[in-house]
């Protein structure tokens, strides 16, 4: 059930649950924006961003970095997970978000990928209304943003 939540307290818990599980990690969280109310389901959320946080450290490179940012986009707050990582090759972009579609077997078998990661946060993200996008170069990294909607300033109680 969508509820008014802090983006912050649910992004900030995505990230210690992260770094818990990856100590050695480098994973920022830009806090750039005002303190914002999203109307959400925020464990579902908490998924989706603990998913691509997880992603991007394992498929990252050696000593990469991933942030965590937020824009603001009138009506709407675009989430950023960005890393320095290895990047997905143009082919694989389309399909990234199928399940079980994995670019790299061999990887995803030493950490444990069952392909269903990204089609999740695909639905998660979909069920909110919103959509996920992809931006990716091979050698330089990944970007991968969705959007929520910010609260109506005459709905809130």
């Amino acid at each position: 059930k969508k509820r008014e939540e802090m983006l912050e307290e649910v992004a900030g818990d995505a990230v210690l649950t992260t770094r818990r599980r990856f100590p050695d990690a480098n994973v920022q969280l830009d806090l750039s924006e005002d303190i914002l109310f999203l109307p959400m389901e925020p464990m579902l959320i908490k998924q989706v961003m603990v998913n691509l946080l997880t992603n991007s450290i394992c498929y990252g490179r050696e000593g990469g970095q991933t942030r965590v940012r937020f824009r603001d986009m009138l009506d709407k707050i675009l989430i950023e997970v960005e890393d320095s990582g290895v990047g997905i090759a143009k082919e694989d972009i389309p399909r990234v978000f199928e399940r079980f579609y994995r670019t790299d077997k061999g990887r995803s078998r030493e950490h444990g990928g069952t392909g269903l990661g990204l089609a999740i946060v695909k639905h998660i993200v979909e069920a909110h209304g919103e959509h996920i996008t992809l931006r990716s170069e091979v050698g330089v990294g990944s970007t991968f943003s969705f959007t929520l909607k910010k609260a109506d300033p005459n709905e809130i109680k």
